[in-house]
């Protein structure tokens, strides 16, 4: 039988929002909760209504149910898949890729690979973008797996925030370092390490040359080869414009996307997000 391959990820991915549509991608959405009120992440609402009510509202946030995945592996098999590669949000970051990982783990009429980026953002979502694109060439499902972990090898992800209590109230820190550095006006220019937990890359004193660290990651890189990059934000819109506008200027950038993040990563790093996010071709 030849395989027919469907392919699943989560909503804290920020695929660009027409492509998950143009290739029939299966979006997982993680949840946003209000005392009153619950959400599904990027569908029921938007980035602008989470930071327009902070700080005096911060809700807290849920991955997808157990439900909606077997739901969508369900959805997955009726349309006719024989495999299906489910693609997630690091394991370090979220417990999806577990929860993912446990449903599938029960389902034996369909081939399921559940993947753990071990990034986030349009760091996963390069990785997406790339299977579906192979899988629409013809690619084999193994053939798809192996080039899934040369991008996931390359895949960069740096970002600012205008304050880390964010990320600290949600328990998100990790390996950031906190106080001592917002007292001096130091920004932490934010990274993924290979565990896929946020670290402190570098830091820059104040908002202009922290944005300016990330133009000389982006001009590091394309010094050496092609890149990928997607320019992301989280309520942080006129900076990212003027930073899309700069960095397309660039040599060596094959492809430019840029978006603002889901509301669910909103709820963890406060309007004031920018970040670059890329991987060598």
């Amino acid at each position: 039988m030849s395989e027919k391959i469907a392919l699943v990820c989560d909503s804290m991915s920020d695929l660009p929002p027409d492509f998950a549509k143009q290739h029939g991608i299966k979006v997982l959405p993680a949840r946003v909760i209000y005392p009153d009120r619950e959400y599904a992440d990027g569908l029921d609402i938007q980035p602008e209504e989470v930071y327009g009510r902070m700080p005096q509202e911060i809700p807290t946030t849920s991955m997808p149910s157990p439900h909606d995945i077997q739901t969508v592996f369900d959805e997955v098999f009726k349309e006719g898949f024989t495999h299906c590669i489910a693609l997630h949000i690091s394991s370090a970051l979220s417990g999806t890729y577990d929860s993912v990982k446990m449903v599938a783990d029960e389902i034996k009429n369909l081939n399921i690979q559940v993947i753990d980026s071990r990034t986030l953002s349009m760091g996963t979502g390069w990785m997406v973008i790339n299977a579906a694109r192979n899988i629409k060439a013809g690619w084999s499902f193994d053939a798809v797996l192996k080039n899934l972990q040369s991008i996931q090898e390359k895949v960069n992800v740096y970002y600012i925030l205008e304050t880390l209590e964010y990320l600290r109230r949600g328990g998100r820190i990790g390996k950031v370092a906190g106080m001592i550095g917002e007292f001096l006006h130091l920004k932490p220019i934010i990274s993924v390490n290979s565990e896929g937990e946020y670290f402190t890359f570098c830091k820059a004193k104040g908002r202009r040359k922290s944005i300016e660290k990330l133009v000389e990651l982006v001009e590091k890189a394309v010094q050496e080869q092609e890149i990928c990059l997607a320019v992301v934000h989280g309520g942080a819109a006129r900076e990212h414009e003027l930073l899309v506008e700069r960095l397309k200027k660039l040599p060596n950038i094959r492809e430019i996307t840029g978006s603002q993040i889901t509301p669910v990563l909103g709820v963890h790093t406060g309007p004031g997000l920018l970040g670059v996010c890329f991987y060598e071709v």
